[in-house]
């Protein structure tokens, strides 16, 4: 199969596709690879590194989606690359489409077949193609946050960890998957007081048994919410619903209520995010103040360190990809559920039934349109 590595152009979006590494093995699998020149170069991955894993360099992200059958990606297809997509061309990256009418109706207008890394799963129902980018969320959420807490940013003037004689911060989070888990993480470590909110009973149990018992564990409800979020430093968003809009559960009238110069940081942004006031924002420009609150919430937050990043998706994303390359879309998809469930669009079609039930699109089984 020829498989094609454009460039990212989202803003500030310095991941790549594939790793040279990643495309030595593809290679080794009797598949040509073509880069276009300078795709990795944040990442650290050179052109001539590509080169000597066996791609061929082009000079252009058209070059690279006219002639590829299968074009590998991290973000969501800007609006002038899809236009650049064909209706017998693979796609496969993160999308977010639930979030996105736009982006998904060019999609599905393109006639292309779009896979969604976020939506593809596991055996336990997981999500093994989402989850490097969750940790590393997950853990720049408190950096982003300790930031936000600045007083040059607008924030309360408060370290997270205390100083003698001055108390540490109070860091909520609400959720607590891998991107909760992996920002109480990097809190505690910082001697943050950390409260950790999720509905599930069992989760919180588990996480109080591994932080051993120095973290505090709230069974999520509307009122714990507001008690908490009210009086915390800073909050943490990290709630995903696969393949859906993130529920808002942080209202404007909360946030309102929160301590002038709190800061909060909305890591489900990339699926409109589970507070009221967020707003997609970018690492240029990547706060703002609502109600004296900092706001951060940029929509690709792992792209501030794209080499652990490009590295780390790779890991999951490289047996999906030769599965995909070496066995064609149909067999790949047909003999493997967890990867059908990866399926967004195909045909003109939506097929990802959260994404249709939020865009009010018809649905059609991915099942009919691979058999």
């Amino acid at each position: 199969m020829l498989i094609g590595i454009p460039k990212e152009i989202k803003p500030q979006e310095n991941r790549v596709g594939l790793t040279a590494q990643s495309v030595k093995s593809l290679v080794k699998e009797g598949h040509e690879v073509i880069v276009e020149s300078g795709a990795g170069n944040g990442s650290g991955f050179l052109d001539e590194d590509y080169i000597e894993s066996g791609a061929k360099i082009l000079n252009s992200a058209s070059e690279v989606f006219s002639n590829a059958e299968l074009i590998i990606k991290v973000k969501e297809p800007q609006d002038q690359e899809v236009e650049l997509l064909r209706k017998d061309q693979i796609l496969f990256t993160y999308l977010h489409l639930a979030a996105n009418k736009k982006l998904t109706e060019g999609l599905i207008n393109s006639g292309s077949t779009c896979i969604a890394y976020e939506t593809v799963t596991d055996e336990n129902n997981r999500l093994p193609l989402l989850a490097p980018m969750s940790e590393v969320a997950g853990r720049i959420s408190i950096q982003a946050g300790a930031r936000s807490l600045e007083m040059t940013n607008k924030g309360r003037g408060v370290l997270l960890s205390g100083a003698t004689g001055a108390p540490p911060a109070d860091v909520v989070i609400i959720g607590c998957g891998v991107v909760g888990f992996n920002a109480a993480l990097i809190a505690h470590g910082m001697k943050a007081n950390v409260i950790l909110i999720d509905q599930s009973e069992a989760r919180l149990k588990q996480l109080e048994e591994y932080f051993e018992g120095t973290v505090k564990t709230v069974v999520s409800n509307p009122q714990t919410i507001e008690e908490n979020v009210t009086n915390c430093d800073l909050l943490i968003g990290g709630v995903l619903v696969p393949g859906a809009t993130a529920p808002k559960l942080v209202s404007k009238e909360l946030v309102s209520k929160m301590r002038k110069g709190a800061a909060l940081v909305d890591v489900a942004i990339d699926q409109g995010g589970c507070i009221e006031t967020s707003k997609p924002t970018t690492h240029a420009d990547p706060v703002y103040i609502y109600s004296d609150v900092v706001h951060y919430c940029v929509t690709n937050m792992p792209g501030c360190v794209p080499r652990t990043s490009t590295i780390s998706l790779n890991q999951a994303t490289l047996p999906f990809v030769v599965n995909l390359a070496n066995n064609g879309l149909k067999k790949a998809l047909s003999s493997d559920q967890n990867f059908l469930n990866g399926l967004n669009v195909m045909a003109g079609n939506c097929t990802q039934k959260d994404v249709a039930r939020d865009l009010e699109l018809e649905f059609v089984e991915p099942e009919k349109l691979i058999a």
